[in-house]
């Protein structure tokens, strides 16, 4: 077997399970015998990607309005999940978040991954947008969070005024369909378990003790939770 247990994440900036499920599976890795040989792979997908932000938008009139309910049932759904989140020691400020398209985001995250710098640049995308209510497709923003990351300011620039890594968001987001994603987050463990929606703790255990112990990797994936539950999809949050 080889020393890196390559697990692929399917996730978008703009889903708050994306960020509760990522908090999870790091959770697992420290329970994990083998922590020290996990190779994250970010991959790139947009729950919306055709999304214009105007300076109008919230969260709660865009819930009540997707799924064509009152603000209150919206609150409340924002408010379970900010309790869901700060199960996994998160804090999410709905209040304050800006919806925003995720493309440049994504780019981004691209430049990041060439120079195995994309964890910390997700975790630092979604603490911006989830918590601390800033605009996650203001060039000035990425670009912070970009050196935050310890990316090169010039190449943060090149991304943000050209349309770099625009193919490869589009390419994740077709292998994505080809395998079946039908929300996000989405775990794939080297190419032969996967696993749909931020699922608990013990599940992503029991997973990479699975893939682990099997040894023999092979290129089928078999999904081993599939739910509607704890994920996002372009329909929305469940």
């Amino acid at each position: 077997m080889e020393n890196k247990l390559n697990i692929q994440i399917w996730s978008d900036i703009m889903c708050p399970f994306c960020y509760i499920g990522k908090r999870r599976l790091e959770n697992a890795i420290t329970q994990f015998g083998h922590q020290d040989t996990i190779e994250i792979e970010w991959k790139s997908f947009q729950l919306d990607p055709n999304f214009i932000a105007s300076e109008d938008d919230n969260l709660v009139d865009h819930l009540a309005e997707k799924y064509r309910k009152d603000k209150d049932w919206a609150i409340e759904s924002l408010e379970n999940m900010t309790q869901n989140a700060a199960n996994s020691g998160l804090e999410f400020h709905f209040e304050k978040a800006i919806m925003a398209n995720s493309l440049n985001a994504h780019r981004l995250l691209h430049l990041a991954k060439e120079h195995q710098l994309a964890n910390e640049l997700k975790e630092l995308l979604f603490k911006a947008y989830l918590t601390d209510g800033e605009d996650v497709n203001k060039k000035e923003t990425l670009k912070q969070l970009g050196i935050y990351a310890r990316l090169d300011a010039n190449k943060i620039d090149g991304v943000l005024n050209s349309n770099l890594y625009s193919k490869e968001v589009q390419q994740d987001m077709l292998t994505a369909q080809k395998i079946g994603v039908q929300g996000v987050p989405f775990f794939v463990f080297e190419n032969k378990y996967a696993i749909s929606g931020a699922q608990h703790v013990e599940t992503f255990v029991k997973t990479l003790e699975k893939v682990w112990e099997e040894g023999d990797f092979e290129s089928k994936i078999t999904i081993l939770n599939a739910t509607s539950e704890n994920s996002c999809g372009i329909d929305g949050c469940n």
